[in-house]
């Protein structure tokens, strides 16, 4: 079983953030996911995709009520 990398939580099911790399569980996912900056992050990920850059780190976790410096 895997641990979420930002709640630690044991997991079955993983996905990785929109904001970093960071793999995380079901219950960070819905929390990224309605997240504020969700569409800022998800844009940025892929201009930077379409430059050729597949190892983008990403805009950054700001926390549950933190912004994404822009």
């Amino acid at each position: 079983m895997a641990r979420c990398d930002r709640c630690y939580k044991p997991t079955f099911v993983t996905t990785t953030s929109w904001f970093n790399t960071q793999v995380i569980c079901s219950d960070c996912t819905d929390e990224e996911l309605a997240h504020p900056d969700i569409e800022y992050a998800k844009k940025v990920e892929s201009e930077a995709c379409a430059r050729g850059d597949y190892n983008f780190r990403g805009v950054g976790w700001p926390g549950k009520d933190g912004r994404v410096k822009r």
